[in-house]
């Protein structure tokens, strides 16, 4: 029986990385290095090495371009369409990752020249890039009424209204603000704080922390009490 060789592939990681301003929901992109389409907007991207898995080549790649280490990062989707790379065939495994922008503010590497852009706004990116953050948008509105990931975005102490901002641009729609406080409030999972963040009023707004032991316990009861179903964009 005549041999038939594997076809020669080769595997790439691309990171779609989410950061929180407290006021904007925000991407992180850079300038692509190589042809094809250099100097276009591109996602966090590079190849796995041989000797290395692809969960780990994410978190190097990420590190390389960034500078962050230990920030939230999940497996997504793998992309790999005949013609998604004009020079050879390629598989792209991406991954998204959530991380306060404040925290990581002076860790960015600045030798990529790394941009955020918010998400509403973002430049035409390079290949099935665009398509790539479309998917990472909708996991994230699915995993935001799940799961506390999303106060990986937060800072250890935030307002209400920073979290309805967040909720708001994740969403693409406005809550209702006295609704959304309230119903946020009745679940019992934040702890409010003996001080006041005065930035965007004169009255100011409480500052609040995240009991951790109770969301733990509680992960399906923010489910409903704050995103109705019709925002909801279950995959």
């Amino acid at each position: 029986m005549k041999h038939i060789g594997s076809p020669k592939l080769t595997v790439a990681v691309d990171c779609i990385v989410f950061g929180f301003d407290g006021f904007n929901l925000k991407l992180l992109l850079i300038k692509r290095a190589l042809q094809p389409q250099q100097n276009k907007w591109s996602l966090m991207g590079g190849f796995v090495n041989e000797s290395e898995g692809v969960d780990e080549a994410a978190s190097r790649i990420l590190q390389t371009l960034t500078g962050l280490t230990g920030v939230y990062l999940e497996q997504l989707h793998v992309f790999g369409g005949v013609d998604r790379d004009t020079t050879e065939r390629t598989i792209s495994v991406a991954y998204f990752a959530l991380i306060d922008i404040e925290r990581y503010k002076l860790q960015l590497s600045h030798e990529y020249a790394a941009e955020w852009f918010p998400v509403q706004s973002t430049p035409k990116l390079i290949f099935d890039h665009d398509q790539m953050v479309e998917a990472a948008k909708k996991k994230l509105q699915y995993k935001a009424a799940l799961h506390p990931i999303l106060f990986e975005l937060l800072p250890s102490k935030f307002t209400i209204p920073q979290i309805q901002s967040m909720y708001d641009a994740i969403y693409n729609v406005s809550f209702d603000k006295r609704n959304f406080s309230r119903k946020l409030l009745s679940t019992g999972l934040l702890i409010k704080l003996n001080e006041k963040d005065k930035l965007g009023s004169k009255k100011g707004a409480f500052y609040y922390t995240l009991n951790k032991d109770k969301y733990q316990q509680n992960l399906y009861k923010i489910l409903g009490l704050i995103i109705a179903p019709e925002h909801l964009q279950l995959l």
